[in-house]
């Protein structure tokens, strides 16, 4: 019998499925190795904002606010106190208006309804009690933002790389009043902070702190001395949605005030709720619905 005799193409074959089979194993290996490698390596974490970054982010959703904020009105619930015992509880519709100014240009106007002043009908527009706060709806948002950096020295807290949920806080002091402008919001020496979302970029609270506030001035040369003292306002800030948007707006403001005798004492809380677009609609009656004149 005449034996098998293999041909040099098949010794070919077989170095060419050696070779291949090499490789597989070789890449194998290697992509093993840096998926390995990948799992041992941390991930990168996000980088995280600079005060310029939070202050310019600000910054713009101030614009879009005073922009796009339509005029609306929510109930408006104040308790307001004295440290001699009076206490006034105000129910009122509070309105934040897009109105027209001076020099044509939009502003926000607030104003309030009052309906009940501790529990009993009310006329007018003057919130009642011992104390009283605005500006909160119309020009709070500026108090930390780009706008405001002559007014203010701003410094952000150290942020946790390993708490992404944790609110950024920018504290704020008031420059000295020789090199204060005339257009900054607060006139006083002042201290405080801001409570930003890290998700959306929104002030969620708002605290600042005045230690010699004109509390009430002088009512005139002979009588009354002007009152001053210790000024402190909280403000908490929730997510509104008024036509179809979304606007943080505030919820809760808290004021108090003490005088420098530590004697006298002012309170304010106010509750805000139930917010509105405020609208006006119109019908063209058919004439024989129309009115006689």
């Amino acid at each position: 019998m005449k034996g098998w005799r293999l041909g040099k193409g098949y010794w070919l074959f077989v170095a060419g499925l050696f070779i291949v089979l090499v490789g597989l194993r070789t890449g194998a290996a290697q992509q093993s190795s840096a998926s390995a490698q990948q799992k041992n390596t941390p991930v990168q974490q996000a980088q995280s904002p600079t005060l310029h970054d939070i202050l310019q982010r600000l910054e713009e959703n101030l614009d879009q606010y005073k922009t796009l904020v339509p005029s609306f009105f929510a109930d408006e619930h104040v308790v307001s106190s004295r440290s001699d015992g009076d206490v006034t509880t105000t129910d009122s519709t509070f309105r934040l208006k897009r109105v027209t100014g001076s020099d044509l240009k939009s502003v926000l106007e607030e104003s309030h309804e009052v309906k009940k002043v501790n529990g009993w009908p009310a006329a007018g527009d003057a919130v009642g009690g011992p104390t009283s706060l605005s500006g909160a709806f119309s020009g709070g948002y500026a108090l930390v933002s780009l706008s405001q950096q002559v007014c203010m020295r701003y410094m952000l807290k150290p942020i946790k790389p390993n708490h992404p949920n944790e609110p950024y806080i920018v504290k704020f002091a008031s420059v000295s009043a020789s090199e204060r402008p005339d257009d900054c919001l607060l006139h006083d020496d002042n201290t405080g902070r801001v409570l930003i979302d890290p998700a959306t970029m929104q002030i969620k609270r708002m605290e600042f702190h005045a230690p010699h506030h004109l509390i009430s001035p002088a009512v005139d040369a002979s009588s009354v001395s002007p009152i001053v003292g210790r000024w402190d306002v909280f403000v908490e800030y929730a997510p509104v949605l008024l036509g179809g948007k979304s606007f943080w707006l505030p919820t809760k403001i808290s004021e108090r005030m003490i005088d420098s005798s530590r004697k006298n004492e002012w309170k304010y809380d106010a509750a805000y709720s139930n917010y509105h677009k405020l609208e006006v609609t119109s019908r063209i009656l058919p004439y024989s619905e129309a009115p006689a004149q």
